[in-house]
This record gives C-alpha cells, structure tokens and sequence, in this order.
C-alpha cells in the first residue's frame, strides 16, 4: 500500500499458507497413491474372478470323470465278484470229485449233495423206465425218487446263491471245465477293467492336480487384491485425519483475511465520514437550520459575515481542509 512500510506490505499469512500449501500436496500424493492400490486391487479382483471361473467349469469337467470312473470301478467289482463266485463253486466241485462224502463226521456241500441226487435220481428213473420187477419193488423205486427230489427242492435255494453258471452237475467234469472258462473270462475282464481303471485314475488325478492349482492361484490372487485394499484404506484413513488439520488452516486464513477486510472497510468509512463536504453533511445541515431559526440568517460552508470581510483568512481555512484530505481512504489489496 501507497505510503506504509515494506514490512506491512508483505502478507502477514505467508508462513500460515505455505504449511497449508505443504499439506494440501501431500494429500494430493496420498490420495494418489491410495487411488493406486485401490486400481492393483480391482485388478487382482479381476484375476481372482477370472480363474475362479476357469475353477468352477474345471470342478463340472471333474465331475464328469469322476463318474466314468466310478462306472469303470463298479464294471471292475462286478467282474471280480463273479470270478471269485465261479471259483467257489469249482472249489466245491472239486471236492465232490475228490469224494468228499463226510467221512469222520464232515457235513457234505450243499452243491455236492445236490449234484448227487440229481445223478440218483436219474439213475433210478431209467431203472424204473428199462427194468421190470414186482409191483412192491415199483413202488419202493417210486418213494425214493420223491424222497430225493423233495430233498433236492429244499437245497435248490442254498444252491443258487453259490451257482453263477447253470451247469449240468450230473456231469461234473463238464461242469468244472464250463466253471473254469467262465472264471478266466471274468478273471480277464477284471483285469482289463483294472487297466482302465489306473488309466482313468491317472488322467483323473492330474485334474485334481489342476484344480488344486487353480484354486491355489484364486486365493493369492484374493488375498493380493484384500492386502492392496488394506493398504488403500490404511492411506485413507491418514488423509481424513491429515484433512483435520486442513481445514482447520484454511479456516483460519479466512478468518484473518474477514478480519484485515472488516478493519479496512470501518477505516474507509471513517476517512470518507472526516472528508465530507458541509453539503453533504447531516451535522451542519442541522446546524445551519438552527442558525436560521435563531439568528435569521444563514451561515454556508461554516462561514459568517463578519467573515466576509476578512480575505485574508481564507488561506488558512484552505491549509485546514488540505489537512483533512492528507490520510485518504485505505484500498484493499
């Protein structure tokens, strides 16, 4: 300002708005920086996301496998099951061939004793067909075919549950080598089952593998997009309490700068109420109304008649307003 000191010149909030400039750059790196993080942890979101997609369409395709593989697993059971079947009842044909008849009090397989009285049987109806004898006789034949075949109906369920392949046990030599191909064919067959089973298995367990993978990848890439959205809001957290101390500043320079300009507005108005002419005056318009009433007659410009007369004081009023108009208005910066 025109007149006052260099000192006074300069902005008495210089100090105070340099720190807030300070502050207001560093939240602008902060929030720059916070940004960022939060972009690398959409991204991880974003990678997450995708192979967690490629992870569920890998688990369908698993599920499949699994499936085949069960179904080649449940074909190598049945097969074994009856392999194993087939060589029970040539375990209990061969001891019939080896005449296992009970001796020291051993109780004969029900397949053996079943085999047995079909061969009776047999033997007595073609006795009684190509033989004559006595009508006694006849009827003894008669009772002993219905005895045995009574006997052979109620084995016949114990029979089942072992017999996998019909065979004729009136010949068991027939049936032994009947038994021992249908067991090589399911020994064979379970083998071949077996091999499919460990080649599915491996192709199986090397999706598992890729699974595991994938699932492994999904999480890190979660737990990366989680640590980069910590560190965002950590970043966050310290520009809220940075933005407390901000505003706090910026509220006091307006505070300062309201109070320099209320200060300059009253000393405005001051210096303009000391410079005002007597016309422009309410006091002296007052005054002059009060000369008029009481003396009748006017006094303009706060000059009387005897004053008239005096010229040569008119240079000293014109020093006084000179003195009045030194200190002008004071403009705002």
């Amino acid at each position: 300002m025109r007149g006052m000191p260099k000192d006074a010149e300069k902005n008495p909030d210089a100090d105070k708005l340099a720190e807030l400039r300070d502050m207001e750059a560093k939240v602008r790196r902060m929030r720059d920086n916070r940004n960022s993080l939060r972009d690398q942890g959409k991204a991880m979101a974003k990678k997450r996301n995708a192979v967690q997609d490629q992870y569920k369409e890998h688990r369908e395709k698993l599920t499949l496998m699994k499936a085949e593989l069960d179904a080649i697993h449940a074909e190598r059971n049945m097969h074994r099951a009856k392999r194993d079947a087939v060589n029970e009842q040539l375990r209990d044909l061969f001891a019939q061939v080896k005449g296992r008849r009970g001796e020291h009090g051993e109780k004969k397989s029900a397949t053996a004793e079943y085999s047995q009285l079909l061969s009776q049987i047999n033997n007595l109806e073609e006795q009684f067909q190509t033989t004559s004898s006595s009508t006694k006789k006849e009827k003894e034949t008669m009772e002993r075919i219905k005895r045995m075949k009574r006997r052979a109906e109620e084995l016949e369920p114990e029979v089942a549950k072992f017999e996998m392949v019909a065979v004729d046990l009136s010949n068991l030599d027939e049936a032994i080598a009947t038994l021992k191909a249908e067991s090589d064919d399911a020994h064979n067959l379970f083998v071949e089952a077996l091999k499919r089973a460990d080649e599915k298995w491996a192709e199986y367990k090397e999706a598992l593998d890729h699974r595991d993978f994938l699932k492994a990848e999904g999480d890190r890439h979660h737990n990366e997009s989680v640590e980069f959205h910590e560190k965002a809001n950590a970043i966050h957290e310290k520009i809220d309490e940075l933005m407390v101390n901000v505003n706090k500043a910026r509220d006091e320079l307006n505070m300062a700068r309201q109070e320099r300009e209320s200060w300059i507005t009253d000393h405005n108005k001051s210096v303009k109420a000391e410079m005002k002419t007597g016309a422009e005056s309410d006091e002296v318009a007052d005054m002059l109304v009060q000369s008029l009433l009481s003396d009748g007659e006017l006094v303009f410009g706060g000059v009387g008649r005897e004053d008239n007369t005096q010229k040569s004081k008119r240079g000293g009023a014109s020093s006084k307003k000179k003195n009045m108009r030194r200190m002008g208005p004071i403009r705002r910066r």
